[in-house]
């Protein structure tokens, strides 16, 4: 298989706990020296970035982060601006916020700015995304598609994204916008592709060995496609319902890990309980 990503990625799937315990922020924050290294917060997804930026900025604050930079493009023009660059060329990790992903990707594309950003976290830059930040991460994302209803055949819009992770697609907000149906769509017309569905504060932190560990209080759930032996996906009677056979899908809670590139959960190992007693 091919190399699956370059960096380390924590992916969200909104609505990240941020008055309580903010578990899952304060799991981003630990993943740089929050004396010396730079944090990014990209607002490029939202149409509020003055308002939504100056929130994250004040959670990471609080958390202990030093030294924090807002990466604000609101047209092609900012993502070509060498002050922008500069900002993505000395960050540590890059923090991308929620709104519409499309947005993102049609701002930054082709411009050096986006290639700022794959250099960046090539070299080790923290790529970190919730809700539009996490469906962007993939090289295929979700755009749209309908929530809490029975899969039909063709109805799902998906467009390239960052690509910063290899034959995956992954939706958010999973559980609670009922979205196993458009995963299952989206699984259907790219079964190379794994479908990862992550719950409202609830993560994944990606190392660049191709695993991923599950953080906070929701699941995340696996579609494996490889195998499906059936389907009927097909542009014609685009709303005729989805029929496919021998999917297979895991549900994973905090602490659980799973390997991408076996697409496999990972068992922790349990020692014997009487071997234990006998110590």
């Amino acid at each position: 298989m091919e190399e699956i990503l370059k960096g380390n990625l924590i992916i969200i799937g909104g609505h990240e706990d941020k008055k309580g315990a903010k578990n899952i922020l304060k799991e981003v924050c630990s993943k740089i020296d929050k004396e010396k290294d730079e944090l990014v917060i990209a607002t490029i997804a939202t149409d509020l970035p003055k308002e939504v930026g100056a929130e994250y900025r004040d959670i990471f604050e609080k958390l202990g982060v030093k030294n924090i930079n807002i990466l604000d493009v609101q047209d092609r023009k900012d993502a070509c601006e060498q002050g922008n660059i500069n900002i993505m060329e000395k960050a540590a990790l890059i923090f991308f916020t929620g709104g519409d992903q499309l947005k993102i990707t049609s701002l930054l594309g082709g411009t050096p700015l986006y290639d700022a950003i794959h250099e960046s976290h090539k070299r080790g830059c923290v790529y970190v995304g919730t809700s539009a930040g996490a469906s962007v991460v993939c090289d295929t994302m979700i755009i749209t598609g309908d929530d809490e209803a029975a899969p039909k055949k063709c109805t799902l819009k998906m467009a390239p994204g960052l690509g910063l992770i290899k034959n995956v697609v992954i939706d958010q907000h999973f559980s609670q916008r009922g979205r196993i149906g458009r995963l299952l769509v989206a699984i259907a017309e790219n079964p190379e592709s794994l479908g990862v569905g992550i719950d409202e504060d609830t993560a994944i932190m990606v190392s660049v060995d191709g695993e991923f560990t599950v953080i906070g209080s929701g699941a995340v759930y696996v579609v494996d496609g490889s195998k499906i032996s059936y389907t009927n996906v097909s542009e014609q009677y685009p709303d005729e319902i989805l029929s496919m056979f021998d999917v297979k899908m895991h549900v994973l809670k905090n602490g659980d890990k799973f390997n991408l590139k076996i697409r496999q959960p990972i068992k922790e190992e349990k020692q014997d309980k009487n071997e234990d007693s006998r110590r």
